[in-house]
């Protein structure tokens, strides 16, 4: 084996062993990144599916300090609809569960996203104790929808096909 041929050799296996330090590299970053989309995914669920199916099933304690004026006013409208409130918690139940159960993930968190500005709205003008709890869905919304962004790449277009 002449010198060229050594050198080209040598070189081939430094490019391999770089490609396949790369490419674990990024095998760890994905896996690191899929456990935090299942673990935001599962949160974001949880939450939804608990609280929606409390407003049916009465399982979790009730706060037993009286509403300031505009929350009452405010739940007092959404139940005097006769209907708002079940299907605001109707869509909880069924977006908490379509996101635990990994189905149509993108699709829930389009459904789901007015609930989740109405909440921190709710937090940020009329109960702002509970602020901190909407930033916190408010994050996993935004960084949910980011992680599935292909998914709207068709919805965002601006013509139609």
């Amino acid at each position: 084996m002449n010198t060229t041929q050594s050198v080209t050799s040598h070189l081939n296996v430094v490019d391999t062993t770089a490609a396949t330090n790369v490419t674990a590299t990024n095998a760890k970053g994905d896996r690191v990144r899929r456990y935090l989309v299942a673990g935001g995914r599962v949160s974001l669920g949880l939450v939804f599916f608990v609280c929606g199916l409390d407003f049916f099933l009465h399982f979790l304690p009730q706060p037993t300090e009286p509403m300031p004026e505009g929350v009452a006013a405010f739940a007092g409208a959404l139940a005097g609809s006769g209907y708002l409130f079940q299907l605001i918690k109707g869509t909880e139940v069924l977006v908490g569960a379509l996101l635990l159960a990994n189905r149509f993930v993108p699709l829930a968190l389009a459904l789901i996203a007015p609930v989740v500005v109405n909440i921190f709205a709710f937090h940020a003008f009329l109960a702002p104790s509970g602020l901190p709890f909407a930033a916190v869905l408010v994050a996993l919304e935004i960084a949910l929808a980011w992680a599935y962004r292909a998914a709207y790449k068709p919805m965002l277009a601006a013509r139609a096909r």
